[in-house]
């Protein structure tokens, strides 16, 4: 997908594609989302996902290279939907960058 289109698009442009290539795998997903957020057992907030792939939480970055606030972005939002595993891609390098994040609660 990212060789095809190249870098430099806006974010939404590789939301759509991606959902494209991942019906044509048949792969579960669900796009853009909502996560609630709470704090200490009261909904303070709701948080929009890009997707959520069979039981991966995917973050999709279009910029020249990803950050530190976009690895804690992802981690947040591990935390708050409960899932373990993200992938965070940013499609707006010249190369693309993906970087799989966990997330282990505290016992």
């Amino acid at each position: 997908m990212h060789r095809e289109l190249g870098p430099y698009y806006l974010e939404t442009t590789y939301q759509t594609a991606l959902a494209l290539e991942l019906q044509a795998e048949g792969l579960d997903y669900a796009r853009e989302c909502w996560a609630d957020v709470f704090y200490k057992g009261t909904k303070v907030d709701k948080r929009r996902l890009d997707f959520i792939v069979e039981d991966v939480l995917l973050e999709i970055k279009a910029k020249a290279a990803l950050e530190d606030v976009d690895k804690m972005q992802t981690l947040s939002y591990l935390k708050t939907t409960g899932y373990r595993v993200g992938l965070l891609i940013n499609f707006g390098a010249p190369t693309i960058e993906v970087r799989r994040i966990e997330f282990t609660p505290k016992v």
